[in-house]
């Protein structure tokens, strides 16, 4: 992805919260689980993307040889968008983080969050290297894409200081009732409000 996009993948980082989907893919474990196994994949992860040769002997992951090839575009490595709510990945995100976003359900207010970020980035000697990121994701029934409302979610994050910007767009078609004949207009629909959003809103804050 980052080769192909010339360089502009961002890998996202997050110990998980939805059930059904660990289930559909590996098993679900309890919260310190997760967040062990993210810690141990991210050194992984961070390894093969700058390592010629990796061995690695881990608690849930084992790695003899691995080569990955080749190597991301981005150097040292793509960055990092980290995802959490709970103290130990926000210390996770302090430590490894290029880009930290709290989410609102999170149990503590945001500026609370952003210190815990923050003194764990300065206990690793990473100062000035995490920035934060807002989001506007409106996929519930009926939200569709509106221009102007985005474009005042994103003035609203620029104005207060956020770096980035995470958003998504609604489809009328649930992704579990798209079929071959509906999956083109849903694509078609995706791309329509995307490049709307990046020709209409991203110039202004650029």
């Amino acid at each position: 992805m980052d080769i192909l996009s010339g360089g502009r993948s961002i890998l996202g980082v997050g110990a998980g919260i939805t059930q059904r989907l660990f289930d559909a893919y590996s098993e679900w474990d309890p919260p310190k689980v997760r967040v062990d196994k993210t810690r141990e994949g991210v050194e992984l992860i961070l390894r093969l993307w700058t390592e010629n040769k990796v061995d690695f002997i881990g608690h849930y992951y084992l790695a003899k040889g691995a080569v990955l090839d080749p190597k991301p575009t981005q150097k040292p490595h793509p960055p990092l968008l980290f995802g959490g709510a709970g103290r130990r990945m926000l210390r996770l995100a302090g430590q490894y983080a290029d880009i930290c976003y709290v989410p609102p359900w999170n149990k503590m207010s945001f500026e609370e969050s952003r210190k815990i970020v923050l003194q764990e980035a300065e206990r690793h000697g990473r100062e000035g290297e995490v920035s934060f990121a807002a989001a506007y994701t409106p996929l519930g029934p009926g939200q569709g894409y509106d221009r102007e409302q985005y474009r005042r979610e994103v003035e609203k994050a620029n104005t207060a200081g956020f770096s980035y910007f995470i958003t998504a767009w609604n489809q009328d078609t649930a992704p579990w009732e798209v079929n071959a004949s509906s999956l083109q207009g849903v694509i078609r629909s995706y791309l329509s409000c995307l490049t709307d959003f990046a020709e209409s809103v991203m110039p202004a804050f650029q």
